[in-house]
């Protein structure tokens, strides 16, 4: 279910702002029922009216993206760098599902449907989040049992639910890391990493729940399978 104002701002017949004055106003019904309340949630078969005319809700569409470095994971940029949605070709209104920084690489969903997008980021639905860390330095065994047993982030004890050192060169003074969490907090990886004292040259993120990169390169992009919507919903609690 999505806020009625933003279902009728997706619909393109005005923005969100004006949409919520139109809803005080009592020009909008739901069902047939005038609706004033602005909050008030509705379902996808749901009957809109704004103004006397029904509105053209727009088409769910959902991307699985291999997202390159340097693309920002937003819908638009003030510094007028490449986002994510440039990468897609769609008249849909699609936002990122969470985010990957600046100079992280890998999955990335994206979507114009936020039941689905809630569902991938609620910590409920216990999804796992799969990356692969190049770090600078040889990573120890009682560096990754640290990491095991929990670190503190913003006041809150995070572990993931997976480590595994994959590679450890001497002569690069490098290793590789497979790590999977379950949270989304901002840069979190990296912030792990350098709370047991070593530091992340590259981060790829190789699989989100059940989509994973296969053989999609850099930059490129898929459109995901109804069965692959169907098994995220049947996740909804």
């Amino acid at each position: 279910m999505e806020r009625l104002q933003k279902v009728i701002a997706a619909s393109g017949i005005a923005s969100r702002r004006k949409a919520e004055q139109m809803i005080l106003e009592g020009l909008v019904k739901v069902n047939g029922t005038v609706v004033t309340e602005l909050g008030t949630k509705v379902k996808d078969n749901d009957e809109i009216m704004v103004n006397g005319k029904p509105i053209a809700k727009e088409t769910k569409e959902y991307y699985l993206l291999n997202k390159p470095r340097g693309v920002v994971t937003t819908t638009s940029d003030d510094k007028n760098r490449r986002t994510v949605v440039d990468l897609i070709q769609t008249s849909a209104r699609i936002y990122p599902v969470g985010r990957l920084d600046y100079d992280t690489t890998g999955v990335i969903l994206l979507t114009n449907d936020g039941d689905f997008a809630n569902i991938i980021m609620h910590p409920k639905s216990n999804i796992d989040k799969v990356y692969v860390a190049k770090l600078n330095g040889i990573i120890k065994g009682e560096q990754i049992n640290k990491l095991k047993d929990g670190v503190e982030l913003d006041g809150q004890k995070v572990k993931p639910s997976r480590v595994k050192l994959k590679k450890a060169d001497p002569e690069k003074n490098s290793s590789i890391v497979e790590i999977t969490i379950h949270e989304g907090k901002n840069h979190q990886v990296k912030r792990m990493f350098e709370s047991v004292g070593i530091l992340v040259d590259k981060l790829k993120r190789i699989r989100v729940g059940i989509f994973e990169l296969n053989d999609l390169g850099s930059g490129e992009y898929r459109k995901l399978t109804p069965k692959e919507v169907s098994i995220i919903y049947s996740l909804k609690k």
